[in-house]
């Protein structure tokens, strides 16, 4: 694994252990000489993560829209920032540059670049692991609810296990290191027409 991409806020948060997990994480990274890719803010959990990947000596690639980077919200201080048309270019080079995804503590826009890639791997589209990095419990809720879309039937227990769930950087790394893609079928279940 030589990059990863990582989904965070451009918040800090509420809480320091969220600040303090992104460090880790980036030294976790470093450590083990894998390149960061992120989308190319310099403030929250984003400037947070790439402020300690670049202390460190690490690797940091940003992919940023135009519209952004007018606003000045892009880090200037990066290996390599990638300037996009728009969001949908912004997710897609990500993508292309990485080889597994995590979702740090965030809002909606976390959320909506870590379930498209979810639904990529769910599809078929792509083999990479995909971490939910759950600081303090930060996504319980989600965990639960996605238990409760395989209950009713709306998600196979293969597809959710696509989803890696751990509370720090050095167990969900772990687990990526561990990981061994498998093919995932999406079919109609027939039986709920």
């Amino acid at each position: 694994m030589k990059s990863l991409c990582i989904y965070c806020g451009s918040s800090p948060g509420s809480s320091p252990a969220y600040a303090e997990a992104a460090r880790l994480l980036a030294q976790h990274m470093v450590n083990d000489n894998i390149a960061l890719v992120y989308g190319g803010g310099n403030v929250g959990l984003m400037g947070i993560i790439a402020d300690e990947v670049m202390r460190l000596g690490g690797v940091a690639t940003g992919v940023i829209p135009t519209a952004l980077m007018e606003k000045e919200l892009g880090h200037k201080g990066l290996t390599k920032l990638h300037i996009v048309k728009d969001m949908h270019e912004r997710k897609a080079t990500m993508a292309e540059l990485s080889d597994g995804f995590i979702a740090m503590p965030g809002g909606v826009g976390t959320l909506e670049e870590l379930f498209e890639v979810f639904t990529w791997a769910q599809l078929g589209f792509h083999q990479k692991p995909i971490g939910l990095l759950n600081v303090n419990g930060f996504y319980d809720g989600l965990v639960h609810f996605i238990a409760h879309m395989v209950s009713q039937r709306f998600l196979k227990a293969e597809q959710a296990e696509l989803l890696i769930d751990a509370p720090d950087a050095p167990t969900l790394l772990t687990h990526f290191k561990a990981f061994v893609p498998h093919p995932v079928t999406k079919w109609l279940d027939r039986t709920t027409i």
